[in-house]
């Protein structure tokens, strides 16, 4: 058990881990692939979806984001076969401006910011955030985004740039994301203790790719790490 009386900070994944992205991703690639005559079923488009960004991502120089999902829906139409306007490949960046956040959300940020400081590591645009801001309920200390740190995660210069702009150790740092691949991995591999926010459950596919990382702690939703941290 994680003894968190020694952190100050807890830093938290925004896509995936407080905003129900899967959900998001759905609700504009579902019909848009019904229209385009495919038959992929969520379990097919949240597997693919998995693989094109991080691919999108790595790829040099940086990009912002909306230029990545614009890709990672050419990557769409590429796999399945079907032409795509340009409307319709930056569309899914749009999207995000309707994607909520999960039920347990508002209520564990609210209570954790009565113990400690909170910030958003994201690999997300300045501009996109800012759409998700107010959805979080609660004001956050520090936002990090990929767009500042001209990099995504799983580079250890996100991680970096946030540690830098707390000006705190690491050791009184705790990461909580849902991501093991653009999260949980590199944070541990600097040392930085995180949390796995296993918001899978047994289901087959997800949105972000597994990959070998062993958090501090699993918990299935940031209400049990409320419960957990918050004496």
């Amino acid at each position: 058990m994680l003894d968190f009386s020694r952190f100050e900070f807890l830093s938290f994944d925004c896509y995936g881990t407080l905003i129900d992205w899967e959900s998001g991703i759905l609700a504009y690639l579902r019909p848009l692939l019904q229209q385009k005559g495919c038959s992929a079923s969520d379990n097919e488009i949240l597997s693919l979806y998995s693989e094109f960004e991080p691919q999108q991502q790595q790829q040099n120089p940086y990009r912002r984001y909306r230029e990545v999902l614009a890709d990672v829906m050419r990557d769409f139409a590429r796999e399945l076969r079907f032409e795509i306007s340009e409307d319709e490949a930056r569309g899914l960046a749009d999207s995000i401006r309707n994607w909520q956040r999960f039920p347990d959300t508002a209520p564990a940020l609210r209570r954790l910011k009565s113990r400690y400081r909170l910030a958003v590591l994201s690999n997300i645009d300045d501009d996109l955030f800012a759409w998700t801001a107010p959805k979080l309920g609660v004001e956050l200390d520090c936002v990090v985004t990929a767009e500042q740190a001209e990099s995504y995660k799983p580079s250890l210069n996100n991680f970096e740039v946030l540690l830098g702009r707390l000006g705190v150790e690491k050791s009184r740092l705790l990461h909580v994301a849902e991501s093991l691949y653009h999260d949980v991995a590199p944070a541990s591999s600097l040392d930085i203790a995180t949390v796995w926010v296993n918001r899978r459950q047994g289901r087959a596919a997800a949105a972000s790719k597994l990959t070998d990382a062993r958090p501090a702690l699993e918990v299935p939703t940031i209400a049990v790490l409320a419960d957990l941290a918050i004496v």
